[in-house]
């Protein structure tokens, strides 16, 4: 696993994330699978990184030199990122058929050909979804918890 340090093109936002490999985050990008957590701008590309060096045990310990701080986002900004998520979270539910359990398998077999493109939703643990995204199969997380089709009243 490797970290990078990413800035987004429209609002210059710098977040960090964590990919399988160089490679992995290049096919990614490429893909447009990257966006931005604060804008969900997918223009995304490295930023400057300071890098960590180790001492060697002969030499006194260097401390690495770390970026100012951004400041917190406001609360309201906040709530209003969480209700525009929400709000296109529940307008894409209807598109989406439900997989339940099965989405793993779902997933791949569209991504091997086996079943035909469509837009699914359900369940995976974090070894599927892990398993799906090493396999490069493009799946991401309901950011707003939903209630399965067989849990509502």
């Amino acid at each position: 696993m490797i970290v990078f340090d990413l800035c987004c093109a429209a609002g210059d936002h710098r977040f960090e994330a964590w990919f399988a490999s160089s490679d992995s985050f290049a096919d990614q990008q490429a893909r447009g699978l990257i966006a931005c957590p604060v804008c969900g701008d997918s223009a995304v590309t490295k930023a400057v990184m300071a890098p960590r060096v180790g001492a060697k045990s002969n030499q006194a310990s260097i401390v690495p030199v770390s970026a100012p701080a951004e400041p917190e986002p406001r609360p309201e900004l906040v709530r209003k990122l969480l209700a525009g998520i929400a709000a296109k979270q529940a307008e894409m539910l209807p598109q989406s058929r439900w997989v339940g359990r099965d989405f793993a398998n779902a997933a791949r077999a569209m991504h091997e050909g086996r079943a035909a493109e469509d837009l699914i939703h359900g369940q995976a643990s974090p070894d599927e979804a892990e398993a799906l995204r090493d396999d490069g199969i493009a799946a991401m997380p309901l950011l707003v918890p939903i209630v399965p089709p067989e849990a509502a009243n």
